[in-house]
């Protein structure tokens, strides 16, 4: 079973369902395509990429809310499952026991941006400690911050997370893009730290193969293993076709084979994510 770790959907803003403006709190980044992609779309992508599930990330850009996640977790419950957006406020600590309760909820994901709490208070704001203790998945964009996600992952060793892209920087190729990757792979001795692979074609300035930077992917799998490196594809910034990344991950790396394949292809994180 193949399972992408990571895409995002979502709606237009809208009169009736407005997205926060550009920086305000909650939104970090602008919408990677002008059309909304939708589960149908995402589907039919799937299908034709021969992906059987994915993991779904609600997209910054509309706030923090995952009604559009969960509504296709709950349409289509054998294809979608979420990795849900929580706010920072009050009530966050009370909603963290009950969470995974909500149908198609796996876990959380956060990017550590300034301005937010749990960012500017460091591992030691309640918040980690409470997810900690309900042993809450989360997936962490480290944004350049991959000092405070050790400090976290150390701090916090029953707090299960997922390394955001490799810990790559957003919009940047190559080696630059990479430049993290010694601190990354520095969290592979901790038990509760995993690493998604997605997106490789984004962070590459050549075409596929990728030379530049899948020898990455093959360091980060020596280190992590293939129970906690998790193939993905980010789909709606994938620069090349959706079966052609699918295909290299499947039959293009000579260290990815047989049960190792499996496992960075479907098997580990749904294993990560008690996704049954």
């Amino acid at each position: 079973m193949i399972v992408d770790a990571q895409i995002h959907i979502w709606e237009a803003d809208r009169p009736d369902r407005r997205w926060p403006a550009a920086g305000a709190e909650g939104r970090t980044a602008v919408p990677q395509r002008a059309i909304p992609l939708s589960a149908a779309e995402a589907l039919g992508e799937m299908d034709a990429a021969g992906v059987e599930r994915a993991i779904i990330v609600p997209p910054s850009w509309e706030g923090d809310r995952n009604d559009v996640a969960l509504q296709a977790a709950a349409d289509y419950p054998e294809r979608f499952a979420v990795m849900g957006r929580i706010a920072p406020g009050p009530a966050l600590l009370d909603k963290l026991p009950t969470w995974r309760q909500q149908p198609g909820m796996l876990g959380a994901r956060l990017i550590l941006s300034d301005g937010d709490p749990r960012v500017a208070e460091g591992p030691d704001h309640p918040f980690w400690h409470a997810a900690a203790a309900v042993r809450l998945p989360l997936m962490l964009a480290p944004s350049g911050k991959m000092p405070l996600l050790t400090a976290i992952a150390r701090n916090h060793p029953a707090l299960p997370i997922i390394v955001d892209h490799m810990g790559a920087r957003v919009h940047r190729k190559g080696g630059e893009a990479f430049a993290q990757i010694e601190d990354v792979l520095a969290l592979g001795n901790l038990a509760n730290v995993a690493v998604k692979a997605t997106c490789l074609p984004d962070y590459s300035a050549l075409q596929h193969p990728w030379a530049d930077v899948a020898p990455y992917v093959e360091r980060l799998f020596q280190r992590f293993g293939a129970e906690r490196l998790f193939w993905g594809s980010d789909l709606s910034r994938l620069p090349c076709p959706y079966p052609l990344l699918v295909e290299t991950f499947r039959s293009g790396f000579s260290w990815l084979r047989g049960r190792d394949r499996d496992l960075v292809m479907g098997g580990g994180i749904r294993a990560w994510l008690d996704w049954r």
